[in-house]
C-alpha cells in the first residue's frame, strides 16, 4: 500500500472512510469492535489502515489494555484531522471527486444494510429513518443561510455523550447543483 500524500488520500479510501465513519459521534472503539463494524476487511487490512490513520493523527489511542498477553487498544477519531481543507477539494481530480463519492455511498449502503438486518426488525417511523430529496432555488447567500442553518441546528447536539437513553444517529447530507 502507498502511504497517502495527504488528508485526501487518506481519509477517503474506503476501509479508511469506513472506520472513520464507525467512529463518528465520539464513539471510542477497540480494534475488535471496529471489526465487528467492517466485516468485509480482513484482521490484518484493517490493522494497516488503523495503523496508518493513527500515525497520520487522524485516531488517537485513548485507552488500552492487556488481554491474554496482547495490548488491546481503544481509539476515538480526531474530527478535526479528517477533515478536508479546501484547498484539498479544489485540487482533487474528477476521478478522485467520484471515487471518493463512491466510497461515501458505499458506506451508506453498508450502514443502511446493517439496519434493515436488525434481529429486531425494521420501523422506519419508530426509528426515525428517512430518505428524501428535495430540490430548492437558492442564491448562494442564501445557501450559506440554510448551510449555516443546518450547523446550528446539529452543532448543540454533536458532542452529546452515549448512554442508554440516547441511540445513535447518523445525519447526512449530500448537496449539489441540478444539472
Amino acid at each position: 500500500m502507498n502511504k497517502p500524500s495527504n488528508t485526501a488520500d487518506m481519509v477517503l479510501h474506503p476501509v479508511r472512510l469506513g472506520i472513520i465513519q464507525g467512529l463518528l459521534g465520539g464513539r471510542r472503539l477497540t480494534t475488535a469492535q471496529i471489526a465487528e463494524e467492517l466485516p468485509e476487511v480482513t484482521p490484518a487490512t484493517l490493522y494497516r489502515h488503523i495503523s496508518t490513520l493513527t500515525q497520520a493523527g487522524i485516531l488517537e489511542v485513548v485507552g488500552q489494555q492487556r488481554i491474554r498477553g496482547a495490548v488491546e487498544r481503544t481509539y476515538a477519531l480526531r474530527i478535526e484531522a479528517s477533515e478536508l481543507s479546501p484547498e484539498e477539494l479544489n485540487s482533487m481530480t474528477e476521478e478522485q471527486h467520484r471515487q471518493a463519492f463512491t466510497s461515501f455511498v458505499a458506506g451508506l449502503l453498508r450502514n443502511f444494510d446493517r439496519y434493515v438486518e436488525q434481529a429486531d426488525g425494521v420501523d422506519l417511523v419508530r426509528d426515525g429513518v428517512g430518505y428524501r430529496q428535495t430540490a430548492v432555488w437558492l442564491t448562494d447567500e442564501e445557501f450559506g443561510k440554510l448551510a449555516e442553518g443546518f450547523r446550528s441546528a446539529i452543532l448543540p447536539y454533536a458532542d452529546n455523550p452515549a448512554s442508554p437513553e440516547r441511540t445513535r444517529r447518523l445525519i447526512t447530507s449530500i448537496v449539489m447543483p441540478s444539472a
